[in-house]
């Protein structure tokens, strides 16, 4: 981590999990009523590596479907009637990548991040501490990865461009060797404010490349 990315807030014996959950449990998240756009929810799915750290899934959707086929994806879909988006989230977790994670494992929500496409995404923040083993649904996942979070505060996080058809700066991350846009990286960059940084910084005003918006 450089020094303006090392954790400030960290308390002595507390774990990766307590104090992402204490920095969460600060920040006030914003909502957006849907309207005509669609509900939708995403899991932020953490799993502990062992050294006082985590990692996060995530996931390249098969290139077959309707919605967004190919690109770069947190596990989520749409939330169903009487659904809530931690039900929906859990739910599709367990869909994608075969993890079993119940409600007692979720650490806190970010802020609702409304999408070109026409969905509202609520992010569900949960530490899946269960265990078990990944299996990506082929129908559903193309690709799989196991990502650590300090991937998230190194040089060149977030990397911010523009573009023609927008004045809105257009976020991405590197990651597993290629560029994740949003809304993935926009939900990712605020987990690292909020989760690991302890900064309440905002991210709806960040744009989606022109490939996303359909």
């Amino acid at each position: 981590m450089s020094r303006s990315d090392t954790p400030t807030d960290a308390r002595p014996g507390e774990s990766a999990r307590e104090r992402y959950a204490r920095n969460l449990a600060a920040h006030v998240r914003e909502m957006v009523e849907p309207g005509n756009l669609k509900a939708a929810a995403v899991a932020v799915a953490l799993m502990d590596d062992g050294d006082g750290s985590a990692s996060f899934i995530l996931i390249r959707r098969a290139r077959k479907l309707r919605s967004h086929g190919g690109q770069w994806a947190l596990p989520g879909g749409r939330i169903d009637g009487g659904e809530t988006p931690v039900a929906a989230a859990l739910r599709e977790l367990a869909e994608e990548v075969g993890i079993d994670a119940h409600e007692d494992e979720v650490l806190g929500l970010l802020d609702d991040y409304p999408t070109r496409s026409g969905f509202v995404i609520t992010p569900v923040v949960v530490w899946c501490s269960r265990g078990g083993k990944l299996v990506a649904n082929p129908a559903e996942v193309a690709e799989m990865h196991r990502v650590p979070v300090s991937e998230l505060t190194k040089p060149g996080v977030p990397h911010l461009r523009r573009i023609p058809q927008s004045e809105r700066p257009v976020i991405s991350i590197p990651l597993v060797g290629t560029d994740v846009h949003a809304p993935t990286a926009a939900v990712l960059y605020q987990f690292r404010e909020v989760a690991l940084l302890a900064r309440s910084t905002r991210v709806a005003h960040f744009e989606q490349p022109v490939f996303a918006w359909r």
